[in-house]
């Protein structure tokens, strides 16, 4: 979708990739579905497990909903109500656990170690990157002459699938990764060369809260990618710019690019540039409470 507003705004022709309206309404779900249909028959059986809170948790249950195979969710107890419905929507068993990652990965392992499921990560995983990959893929192929490519990173999945297509198909264009000023562990990790941890962080963006792996990090690495940051302040108004000029409902991690933009505008002027809007899972039931 584009906007002559925004493009004014910017000075620059912005096309933005709307995996708000992909299944899940996240990117997520190109990942889980690579991932799960990449299985053997023998591992499919024993069907899939990860532990997650967010859209990976969606994504997995519905892409073993296609391939007709068990899915489990290790879910913290205190799991948004709205993401549990739409996990067990999918036909997903979920379990829950106290909300530490060390419950989290305890609780999941003892699934593993009873019913054999095949684990998939939400990003640190080749599969999983490569199926959000093909969003830049079906981007370059939608939209010619791109110059820049921006898309959100928490954990580096889908930056690290759209930067290695984005390489392959435009090999001149500049990939640039966006991460909230107060939870910039990814753009850390790139200066230094070093994994760092995910900073302890109450970001708006509550999906890029994670931190980068060594699988991603080492492809972003690899690919060249640059990230910026952006405030709090201009996350929100990145995310209700689009939501007021391109009438799409996207949660505030899809917002972090136009917020980085609103900051360093001179990064894109003059250019075309491809904005993936990596989601649109937020609560909504507030507004008529």
């Amino acid at each position: 979708m584009t906007s002559g507003a925004l493009n004014r705004m910017f000075g620059a022709e912005l096309f933005f990739k709307c995996e708000n309206l992909q299944k899940i309404g996240a990117f997520k779900a190109r990942g889980a579905v690579n991932a799960v249909m990449l299985l053997d028959e023998d591992t499919a059986r024993g069907g899939v497990i990860t532990h997650s809170s967010g859209n990976h948790a969606q994504a997995l249950a519905y892409a073993a909903s296609l391939r007709g195979i068990p899915c489990t969710i290790v879910m913290p107890k205190t799991a948004p109500v709205v993401k549990i419905e739409a996990v067990q929507g999918y036909g997903a068993e979920i379990v829950f656990c106290e909300p530490t990652l060390e419950s989290r990965l305890e609780t999941m392992m003892a699934i593993v170690a009873t019913t054999g499921a095949h684990v998939v990560p939400p990003y640190n995983d080749d599969r999983v990157m490569a199926g959000q990959g093909t969003a830049g893929k079906e981007l370059c192929e939608q939209v010619s002459n791109l110059d820049v490519v921006m898309a959100p990173v928490g954990g580096g999945g889908l930056l690290g699938g759209v930067s290695t297509a984005v390489r392959a198909m435009v090999p001149g264009a500049r990939v640039i990764g966006a991460e909230p000023e107060i939870a910039a562990d990814a753009k850390e990790s790139l200066r230094t060369g070093v994994l760092q941890p995910p900073v302890d962080s109450m970001t708006i963006a509550d999906g890029l809260r994670t931190g980068l792996g060594d699988l991603t990090l080492a492809q972003l690495i690899s690919t060249g990618v640059q990230i910026e940051t952006a405030s709090e302040e201009s996350i929100r108004r990145g995310t209700l710019l689009v939501m007021e000029r391109l009438k799409l409902v996207i949660e505030p991690s899809a917002g972090v690019t136009l917020g980085v933009l609103l900051e360093q505008p001179d990064l894109v002027r003059g250019s075309r540039v491809g904005i993936v809007l990596c989601g649109g899972n937020v609560d909504l039931r507030p507004l008529w409470s």
